[in-house]
């Protein structure tokens, strides 16, 4: 009797010893740490993971657009889904992006670099075929090595695709670039679509619309903003969740950089239609995530790749080309929602705001990697750096910025034949601009060029008519080496202080600031153009700036 009871013990223990085996194998789960360095093996009784804890991020990115909407006091363009986004939201009033033109200003964004770092200088596609670095790390590249699932659906726009690769893509590599930018059923669809399949994942999902972006000379039929496709009209095709607002083009709220003519206001009138579309496509995605039950969880950010495809707009440095709408939406802290900062924002920051979210780190990454492998003394090392910042402090509190407080730009190129490079410094107060191939007239891209804003400024000027805009194209296409503005006393930036002695301490400064934030970030133009940067043979461990009479030596 006693063997009997001692053996129903024995079976008993390795039973439960069984039974307590299993259950640790199967609720081991692998964590990754910061770094993206080996998994540590953590057990979800130890690690409880529920949806209160998953943290997701939502990036909402305009295609050209800018502040036409309730929310930044147009009082004509009907944007109430983004003006509700805002009324949670804090509401950013210096916010600008880095570099004016879509595929740079896409790079930035998911890099947290400038274009000259990232080495995306123009568009990406077609004859254009610029690309960025092969080496660098990418938002979803560093998201993926720490177990986060990432969704593009819209325009990408960006490449290598091996370096920007996400884990959902619905983007013009595999669509018509309006089906999955404007047809904003066919974005609701593809929103549920990716919410279904990483309901259960951490994730980061961008949605790239194509609108308020022009149509291009291809589609003239469509509209100058392709206002008309999928309107229902005749020949049109109808996207079923999309309900048309037509605008009276004497009644829109015209910007001060456009010229006060019918032409330009129609032009204008058929912008806003395409807000309104971008507006209610930004409604259906909201939707879905709240249908989705993860509403709670999911930071939200609006903003634009850059400015408005009109004068002083795209392509340039002045405010209506860089300066972009900002909603920044956490669920959970409402302290200042519906609140605005004048912290001086750069759209280089969201990389490092969604890094912080996830708590995640920046990896190392060194520039030239394949030079760096060569175990060599005369080869310094050198790692990329993010300028940027994390966004998340500023939905507690108002940082305590003074007006020296300054972002950065960087522009290149925007199409292929477009070379005109332009580096500046903006603070609250002054702006600097430097036009590196000053001598040269400002490029016009094809789209803007083709434009009936812009036709009618040549037209008028060409004929000698009456041309009711705050600048002439002269004025417009031959720029000054340097320009300085006071923006305080001169917002339009049309009064040049660049070379005034009332301001010479002021210029000395931003330039000395200038010529700092290029050698950090290793910008090739750094010397121009005035002397060549030299940074290979004797000059590899100390790059120099040589003049011409210098390298003749």
């Amino acid at each position: 009797m006693r063997n009997v009871k001692k053996i129903s013990r024995i079976l008993l223990f390795q039973l439960l010893l069984v039974i307590f085996l299993c259950y640790s194998t199967s609720t081991t789960t692998a964590i990754r740490t910061n770094d993206g360095k080996a998994p540590i093996e953590t057990s979800k009784a130890e690690l409880p993971v529920t949806s209160d804890d998953r943290k997701n991020v939502l990036l909402l990115l305009a295609d050209d657009g800018g502040f036409e909407m309730g929310a930044y006091r147009n009082k004509i363009v009907q944007t109430p889904n983004l003006d509700r986004l805002a009324k949670k939201s804090l509401i950013f009033n210096n916010a600008f992006t880095s570099v004016s033109s879509c595929s740079p200003s896409r790079a930035a964004i998911l890099t947290g670099l400038p274009s000259h770092q990232n080495g995306m200088y123009g568009l990406h596609q077609g004859v254009h075929h610029f690309n960025g670095f092969n080496y660098i790390n990418s938002l979803p590249m560093i998201l993926r090595k720490n177990g986060i699932s990432s969704g593009i659906i819209g325009k990408k726009h960006v490449g290598p695709s091996d370096v920007f690769k996400f884990d959902y893509e619905r983007t013009e590599e595999q669509y018509p670039v309006n089906q999955v930018g404007r047809n904003i059923t066919q974005i609701k669809l593809f929103v549920r679509e990716f919410l279904e399949n990483y309901k259960n994942e951490q994730f980061f999902l961008m949605i790239s619309f194509h609108d308020p972006h022009r149509c291009g000379r291809i589609t003239p039929q469509y509209g100058s903003f392709c206002e008309r496709w999928g309107s229902g009209e005749e020949g049109m095709g109808l996207i079923p969740d999309w309900h048309p607002i037509y605008y009276v083009w004497d009644e829109i709220d015209l910007p001060y950089y456009v010229q006060d003519t019918e032409q330009a206001r129609r032009d204008i009138a058929a912008q806003y239609t395409t807000i309104s579309r971008l507006d209610q496509g930004v409604g259906l995605v909201l939707k879905e995530l709240e249908n989705a039950g993860l509403a709670d969880n999911t930071l939200v950010m609006y903003t634009s790749d850059n400015g408005p495809p009109l004068p002083s707009g795209r392509t340039n440095l002045y405010d209506p080309g860089v300066r972009e709408p900002f909603f920044l939406h956490a669920p959970k802290n409402k302290k200042r929602q519906n609140q605005v900062t004048y912290s001086m924002t750069s759209l280089n920051d969201i990389t490092p705001t969604v890094l912080d979210w996830f708590q995640i780190s920046y990896p190392n990454t060194s520039i030239n990697p394949k030079i760096n492998s060569i175990k060599k003394k005369s080869h310094s090392k050198r790692n990329l750096v993010l300028t940027g910042k994390s966004l998340l402090p500023l939905l507690d509190s108002e940082p305590n910025e003074d007006n020296t407080t300054a972002v950065f730009m960087s522009q290149t190129f925007h199409e292929v034949t477009m070379s005109y490079p332009m580096r500046a410094i903006r603070t609250k107060h002054y702006k600097l601009i430097h036009n590196i191939n000053y001598h040269a007239p400002f490029p016009i891209d094809q789209d803007f060029y083709m434009a009936p804003t812009f036709q009618d400024i040549l037209n008028r000027t060409q004929s000698k008519q009456s041309l009711p805009w705050y600048k002439n194209l002269r004025e417009y296409y031959y720029r000054p080496e340097w320009e300085l503005y006071d923006l305080r006393a001169d917002p339009a930036e049309l009064k040049n202080l660049a070379g005034k002695q009332s301001v010479e301490g002021i210029q000395m400064d931003l330039e000395k600031r200038l010529n700092e934030w290029l050698e950090l970030t290793n910008d090739p133009w750094r010397c121009a153009p005035h002397a060549v940067l030299q940074d290979a043979g004797p000059f590899k461990n100390d790059p120099q700036c040589l003049s011409l009479g210098q390298m003749m030596e």
